[in-house]
């Protein structure tokens, strides 16, 4: 079975075309800069060019008919998500949900119609990033009145779901066993952390939204909501400033003033916002760590994943900092050397402390494979 796997951006467009049979990648590519100068002018255009490269003689796909699903790492679509074929009514489901994750809803719906119109015999298959997580209802509940969770579906959900399930499979084996305890850090442009036992998420630190829990390069992260009204109240601003405001211009870049990327704030360490920024960045990932360390009631393992976990030493180090009474403890020369998976604990840590490079394309991939042999079954 051959599935492509379209990772869709507000400006980017990548793919990957796997053969589950032997996990064998067939092709690959992107499209960057997506209706900006120098870039192609919409996703439909980069879907067509991907197409182009993709299939004919020679080619990963002889033929279109050789395809036999599209996958996509799809965001939110509220108490709708989980794995599902792609249709008119999670379409609508996901548009009720823009509001929410407006950077990544909008440009998945524009590309989940793209490719219907282009493969209209292909089937569509979406693995939402909220489907690993299975939190109980105390867990997942706000404390506000409860029809506004039956009625608008506002409660936590979990994001980033693909990276944290791979993160668990690579955990489980590297270990051996069942019953495994794992607070999976994916750090990268987006951050959060996941409490895991035994291979399933059982907390968060999202939220409702992607904006919720660790501060991120540009999104705010976990704020008091009264905080937000004071400053609406107190300025005049309206919803969809203060949104926009919160999505782009706040996390580490709003605190530092400099930049939301890591590398970038490493670099000006002696600037004191650019340090308060990391320092804040470290400081919310400890606070999630301890919460999850008694969710679990111990630790097995505590892995990290995305562009900041697999390449940042700094970071890791911050993190697993004075944790020795924890059972967690780091060996910083194996920490700044080395590349790719691989374990950074020290002899005397209990606890394993992994790498684990992500391989989300991956997870999408297998699941399309085996929601479509379910359906035909």
């Amino acid at each position: 079975m051959k599935v492509l796997v379209a990772n869709i951006g507000s400006t980017s467009f990548k793919y990957r075309l796997y053969r589950l049979e032997d996990r064998a990648l067939l092709a690959q590519g992107k499209a960057e800069r997506i209706g900006q100068p120098g870039g192609l002018p919409d996703h439909s255009s980069a879907i067509q060019a991907c197409m182009t490269d993709m299939i004919g003689p020679g080619k990963a796909l002889e033929r279109l008919e050789d395809l036999d699903a599209v996958g996509f790492k799809a965001v939110h679509a509220g108490p709708s998500g989980g794995l599902q074929l792609v249709d008119d009514e999670l379409l609508h489901a996901m548009e009720q949900y823009s509001f929410l994750a407006a950077a990544h809803n909008p440009p998945y719906i524009q590309a989940m119609r793209a490719f219907r119109d282009l493969l209209p015999c292909v089937p569509m298959v979406a693995l939402f990033e909220t489907a690993f997580f299975d939190m109980p209802e105390a867990v997942r509940t706000y404390a506000v009145p409860y029809e506004w969770k039956e009625k608008l579906g506002v409660q936590r959900y979990g994001f980033h779901g693909a990276s944290h399930r791979y993160a668990a499979e690579r955990a489980n084996s590297l270990l051996g066993r069942s019953g495994v305890r794992q607070i999976s850090c994916h750090l990268g442009g987006s951050s959060s952390l996941a409490a895991i036992r035994d291979g399933v998420g059982i907390d968060s630190s999202f939220g409702m939204s992607p904006q919720s829990g660790l501060p991120h390069n540009n999104r705010v992260g976990d704020l008091d909501a009264f905080s937000l009204l004071y400053v609406m109240k107190q300025t005049g601003v309206g919803i969809d400033e203060v949104a926009d405001t919160l999505c782009r211009e706040s996390g580490l870049r709003g605190i530092s003033g400099i930049s939301g990327d890591v590398r970038d704030l490493l670099a000006a360490d002696q600037n004191p916002r650019a340090r308060l920024a990391l320092d804040l960045f470290v400081h919310a990932i400890r606070h999630y760590l301890g919460a999850f360390l008694v969710r679990l009631g111990g630790l097995d393992v505590l892995s990290f994943s995305g562009g900041i976990g697999e390449n940042s030493p700094e970071i890791r180090s911050a993190v697993c900092r004075d944790l020795d009474s924890f059972g967690i403890a780091l060996d910083e020369e194996k920490n700044r050397t080395g590349e790719g998976e691989r374990d950074l604990a020290s002899s005397a840590s209990r606890v394993r402390i992994l790498v684990v490079p992500a391989d989300e394309e991956w997870i999408v991939a297998r699941s399309a494979g085996e929601l479509l042999k379910a359906t035909a079954n």
